[in-house]
């Protein structure tokens, strides 16, 4: 398979297109500074991805915001002190702070012109809409948690997108699903069988940040170490 034959890609966003590890560690300074505690970045990623699968495995209908809510009062209890309430809606809306990759616009921009390009996030519209600025693209569609009921990894996500890339027309070979996260998008791209491009935002670092750890290593059709680097692999297909 060649980046070129797909038609759609479906894009994960935060982790993938947003980078969600920045975003996160800032908005945790605070809490970590009150629990008197001197944290990398990778290690209050960590803490994230250790409440956050369970939350929304737990309430798959709470909107996002209020799943980072619940996360940061999880935390809060873990490094010994007491969750307040105006630290926690915080956390919550901190999304629209969290930064773009920097190479993410201007290859969404160029693969633009190639594919139809769907976003597939675990997120409610509010926050995506507040990112959405940052990517310089508009999508063809948005996909959200919110809209589905549910939280990638979990297989309804992924047939939710299925059923509406089939009523505009593509079938599920069309499709390549692009994202970071293994846990969240590759082993559920597996079980759908989607082709899928892993890229790989964390390559040479240790541990999986803000991502809980997938049960086994899934199987990907591609993989980059950013989506600059995707999309120069495509323009050097076509220039070949």
């Amino acid at each position: 398979m060649n980046l070129t034959d797909s038609k759609v890609l479906t894009f994960d966003c935060y982790g993938t297109l947003i980078d969600w590890e920045t975003g996160i560690s800032d908005a945790l300074t605070p809490l970590a500074e009150r629990a008197g505690k001197i944290l990398t970045k990778d290690q209050k990623c960590e803490a994230h991805a250790r409440f956050e699968a369970a939350q929304e495995a737990e309430t798959p209908t709470l909107r996002y915001s209020e799943v980072l809510e619940k996360v940061h009062d999880r935390i809060a209890q873990e490094w010994g002190v007491a969750p307040l309430p105006v630290e926690s809606r915080a956390y919550g809306q901190s999304v629209k702070n969290w930064p773009a990759f920097p190479d993410s616009a201007e290859a969404l921009q160029y693969l633009k012109k190639h594919f139809q390009l769907v976003i597939l996030s675990n997120v409610d519209l509010v926050s995506f809409r507040a990112s959405s600025p940052r990517l310089q693209v508009d999508f063809d569609q948005v996909l959200t948690a919110e809209e589905i009921g549910s939280y990638k990894p979990d297989l309804r996500n992924f047939e939710f997108m299925l059923r509406k890339m089939e009523a505009a027309g593509y079938r599920k070979g069309d499709i390549l699903h692009t994202a970071e996260s293994l846990f969240h998008d590759h082993l559920p791209a597996n079980k759908m069988g989607l082709a899928s491009a892993w890229i790989h935002r964390r390559a040479g670092k240790p541990g999986h940040g803000a991502t809980f750890p997938p049960e086994s290593m899934p199987e990907y059709t591609f993989r980059f170490t950013s989506l600059g680097e995707m999309a120069r692999a495509h323009q050097s297909l076509l220039q070949h």
